[in-house]
């Protein structure tokens, strides 16, 4: 044990993992001290309320923060429902911030991670320096707080990717961004319904958060003639693009899919593919997206991107980080995630041993361990940081255990397997060994694409 073990471990982000590491830590006797940017627990899950998990309560729960929960008369909701975020919010993680009590504040953003009195370029005795985490709160106050480790478990929820094919944003995407939304919108809501009812909506993107905003557009049809989306994706449609159906070990995501494709196929979306847009262009109240290839779509009232979300690794910048430059991911976790080349089965439960870096103690976890790769599902984050916690505590048996067995996502491609809202979507080919057709699907037609 370090000369540093008297202080606490900083874990960055109240949400899922952050919490559940804090669980873990307290299980070893370990002090941990969560951060959280917004202004409760939760505040990222918060945001996306109204969208209901892939993954039942018996999956969303940590056993640690389980064990935490229980002398307090906390009673688990039932294991084979599925909550919403708001319900995962309310029912599990705020009662658990509770729990945790002064381990956990709140408008505490974190603004930068160091060792004490050495910059990134320092070698001298930097293993056996203490952290140093700046932060700042929502009072405006700051302070530099010590640290034996830091878990980073901030997420990638608060930088959503641009429309731009190439990952930049589109000429124009700025200019149009009050017609422009990144997030599932909440049809219940009364204003967001009326953005909308009856109108023409262009949604970009070929994962789970494109298959919820294609679903709720198609039920919002029912009632509001006129209401059509415009479905876009930058590669081909083929037999595994609406995910696994009814093969999928998690029901809920293949009923998402399933749910997508009645979409397309009953009239209420037309499907355009190998689209990668490069320009959003203003025509009156409406906009035309504008593709690489030269083609320009009808216009649009609205658009909704939901091509994933990129880690912010600005504030770690003067940490030594060993990230793949693809995917922003720890270097050993990379290649097991990469959905350039995995787009079958399951990702292999992982731990402390592929998300260290070469700077000691300091972990990336959860979404945010992910980088911009697209397949997390909850119960790895909660593997994640079980390890860690092991490993912190010097239980290195423990730490490379596998205590984790993941649902089969039943079908290649890369259409997301997350039980949280979807966060990401990968827009590369999985399984796919053609390129793209560029094929226009019309009203009603079956969705096809050429090659695979």
């Amino acid at each position: 044990m370090s000369s540093n073990s008297d202080l606490p471990v900083v874990v960055i982000g109240a949400g899922p993992a952050g919490l559940a590491a804090a669980a873990h830590l307290v299980e070893r006797d370990i002090e941990p001290l969560v951060l959280e940017a917004g202004p409760a627990a939760g505040s990222a899950v918060r945001e996306w309320s109204h969208v209901r998990l892939f993954s039942p309560w018996s999956e969303v729960v940590d056993p640690a923060a389980e064990k935490l929960l229980a002398p307090t008369g906390w009673t688990a909701p039932d294991g084979a429902t599925y909550p919403s975020g708001g319900d995962w919010a309310e029912k599990y993680l705020q009662p658990l911030a509770e729990v945790l009590g002064d381990r956990v504040r709140t408008g505490a953003r974190v603004t930068g991670v160091s060792r004490l009195g050495r910059d990134r370029v320092v070698d001298t005795d930097r293993d056996q320096r203490p952290f140093t985490v700046h932060v700042s709160y929502a009072d405006g106050r700051e302070e530099r707080l010590a640290a034996r480790a830091v878990i980073d478990a901030s997420g990638t929820w608060s930088i959503p990717g641009p429309i731009g094919g190439d990952g930049l944003p589109a000429l124009g995407e700025r200019a149009a961004a009050d017609r422009i939304s990144y997030r599932v919108p909440d049809l219940k809501d009364p204003a967001v319904r009326a953005r909308y009812a009856g109108r023409r909506t262009a949604v970009i993107g070929s994962g789970a958060s494109a298959f919820t905003a294609l679903a709720y557009l198609a039920d919002l049809a029912k009632d509001a003639p006129g209401t059509h989306a415009v479905w876009i994706l930058r590669r081909g449609i083929s037999g595994s693009t609406f995910g696994g159906g009814e093969a999928d070990q998690l029901p809920a995501r293949g009923a998402l899919g399933l749910a997508a494709k009645a979409a397309v196929d009953n009239g209420h979306a037309d499907a355009v593919t190998g689209f990668r847009t490069t320009a959003v262009e203003k025509t009156g109240e409406r906009l035309v997206l504008v593709a690489e290839d030269g083609r320009r779509l009808d216009p649009v009232d609205e658009v909704i991107s939901l091509t994933g979300f990129r880690p912010d690794l600005t504030f770690l910048d003067e940490l030594r980080l060993g990230l793949d430059e693809r995917l922003q991911a720890p270097v050993a976790l990379a290649p097991l995630i990469d959905p350039n080349q995995h787009s079958c089965g399951t990702v292999y439960p992982h731990g402390v041993n592929e998300l260290s870096h070469p700077e000691k103690d300091v972990y990336l976890v959860g979404m945010k361990s992910y980088g911009r790769a697209p397949t997390f599902l909850a119960m790895t984050g909660y593997e994640q940081v079980r390890s860690i916690a092991a490993a912190l505590a010097g239980d290195r048996e423990a730490a490379e255990r596998v205590e984790l067995t993941l649902p089969e996502t039943g079908v290649c491609g890369g259409a997301g397997l997350f039980d949280e809202p979807d966060t990401t979507q990968s827009e590369s080919g999985g399984g796919c060994c053609a390129t793209p057709s560029t094929l226009q699907i019309g009203v009603g037609a079956r969705a096809s694409s050429g090659g695979c």
